[in-house]
């Protein structure tokens, strides 16, 4: 099937009329490639929708064209396994069987039907067909955007995953980033966040940004590390199984050790000092449960802070469309995915960090195996004796994820770093003080509950950046997202829906009104 597309890949739009595809994939990073071009490649058509302008997600970044770097796998790890990917998907692209579309948020996937099972089984039923609605950039640099619809007969979820902050005191000053935000700078950009940066957090993320910081001539004065790294001996069957992680983090420390780079465990930035920009950083040692031992606090001059507590997956498509869901080891909210990454919901599949954080091999792996399965499921043929292999390599780096989940789960102790005075939640600039009145004195006992009181989760990233740390502060696990919109809808695309009619007429004067309904969520989330 060949299609005519514009600058983007971007069809016109597409009508009830027209033929739903195979297979449709929402994510271009490693699990939604891999997933792509493996389903392509035994037949299927398939549509593969990116935010992205270019394919790798956030894992394999690319240089800005006209930073012309020479040579951009420097900065990446396996980046021969991108290129292969990116060879695989032109030539399935060439071929018409698979028709990528960047540039494309996907905001929500709809049944033309609704079904009545949400149930697993050995063998789902499927949806009669799914539609897929984007917002899609025109790439006229005018921000203009136009609506896009996808009919798909499956859908594969690879949304990936974003940072977990956890917030302190100066955490809002200019020179404070992401760890993974530091990276991008890295990856992206060419740049440094400053030339002298604290990485600060937990989880095996900062040795990597620390080691690439250092490796393109930036100083890290130390990493600063919640966790303690000899937990893993806790679980020996995992680490084990998996010698390549344990090389992987030997050559970091190696790179550390190389540049002089301090690595301090069971300690973390409690506070950031500074005016314009942050100029130094309060570093403290902690307790089992990452509460500050008194009388162990140090300050370390920096121009710059990366910090980081781990990924949370992007779950808002799935969870709008009813997916169950289960809990990691560190609390965290994923999908409830079978052997072969099929969701709870015929006919969706799932791959990548959306069924708990564990790098991009994994996602290689899931986004295969997710492929097979599909096909399995649309032609009745038999699974490959390789998907077999898939599955064990799942099932292997599954168990390291789940090991590195134990280790970095934040401690209950860490809301000690917070003064009343701190803002949780950037957006709406509502602090600390505020979430524990609204638990101490108002009676708030769940997230939701401190979100109405507070408006805390109620700003530009729509909790993003807060739930965690809100859902902590509240005594609670955070809860994953449920919500109609998965990023920023113009209200013309809602009105041009199939279905959408007037605005209902109010009642005549003469009519009693009708009673107030309670206060709801805001139903469009925006893009982190």
């Amino acid at each position: 099937m060949t299609t005519s597309p514009s600058e983007h890949g971007t069809p016109p739009g597409s009508t009830r009329d027209d033929p739903p595809c195979d297979l449709a994939v929402v994510g271009a990073g490693p699990a939604g490639l891999a997933a792509a071009v493996t389903a392509a490649g035994l037949g299927l058509n398939v549509t593969l929708l990116d935010a992205g302008e270019r394919p790798g997600g956030q894992y394999y970044r690319h240089p800005a064209p006209g930073l012309r770097a020479a040579r951009p796998q420097a900065l990446h790890h396996h980046w021969h396994v991108f290129a292969r990917l990116e060879r695989r998907l032109r030539a399935r692209t060439a071929t018409g069987r698979l028709r990528h579309l960047p540039g494309h948020h996907v905001w929500t996937v709809l049944p033309e039907q609704p079904t009545e099972t949400r149930q697993p089984a050995p063998a789902p039923a499927l949806a009669p067909v799914w539609r897929l609605h984007a917002v899609a950039d025109e790439g006229t640099g005018a921000g203009g955007e136009s609506p896009v619809t996808v009919r798909a007969r499956t859908v594969l979820l690879a949304t990936g995953a974003y940072e977990r902050q956890l917030p302190f005191p100066g955490w809002t000053l200019p020179g404070v980033v992401g760890a993974g935000g530091a990276q991008a700078m890295l990856k992206s950009g060419l740049v440094l966040p400053g030339r002298r940066t604290v990485v600060a957090g937990s989880g095996p993320l900062l040795l990597a940004v620390a080691a690439a910081l250092a490796a393109a001539g930036g100083t890290v004065p130390a990493v600063v590390e919640a966790a303690a790294y000899p937990s893993y001996a806790r679980r020996p069957a995992a680490l084990l199984r998996n010698p390549g992680k344990l090389a992987e983090g030997a050559a970091h420390g190696a790179t550390l050790l190389r540049h002089g780079v301090r690595l301090l465990t069971r300690h973390a930035v409690t506070a950031a000092h500074g005016t314009a920009r942050v100029e130094a950083v309060t570093v403290e040692r902690l307790d089992r449960d990452w509460r500050p031992l008194p009388g162990s606090a140090r300050r370390i001059p920096c121009d710059a802070l990366a910090t980081g507590h781990g990924l949370v997956p992007q779950l808002e498509l799935a969870t709008a469309l009813g997916c169950a869901t289960l809990r990691t080891a560190d609390g965290t909210p994923v999908l409830d995915l079978d052997g072969e990454q099929r969701t709870t919901v015929p006919g969706v599949w799932s791959a990548g960090e959306t069924g708990g954080i564990g790098g991009a091999e994994l996602a290689l792996a899931e986004g295969e195996l997710a492929a097979y399965s599909v096909v399995r499921a649309l032609h009745g043929t038999r699974l490959p004796q390789r998907a077999a292999v898939l599955r064990g390599r799942r099932d292997r780096l599954r168990a390291f994820g789940e090991a590195m989940a134990a280790v970095h789960r934040p401690g209950v102790g860490w809301t000690a770093w917070l003064d009343d005075a701190t803002h949780v939640c950037r957006c709406e600039e509502v602090p600390a003080g505020a979430l524990r009145e609204a638990v101490g004195e108002l009676g708030a006992r769940d997230a939701r509950t401190v979100k109405l009181l507070t408006r805390a989760g109620m700003g530009w990233c729509q909790g993003r950046m807060c739930g965690p740390a809100v859902a902590c502060l509240a005594g609670a696990e955070p809860a994953p997202d449920r919500r109609p919109l998965s990023c920023p809808v113009p209200i013309g695309h809602l009105a041009a829906l199939p279905g959408a009619g007037p605005p209902a007429q109010a009642p005549p004067p003469s009519e009693p009104p009708p009673s107030e309904p309670p206060p709801s969520e805001p139903p469009a989330p925006a893009d982190r």
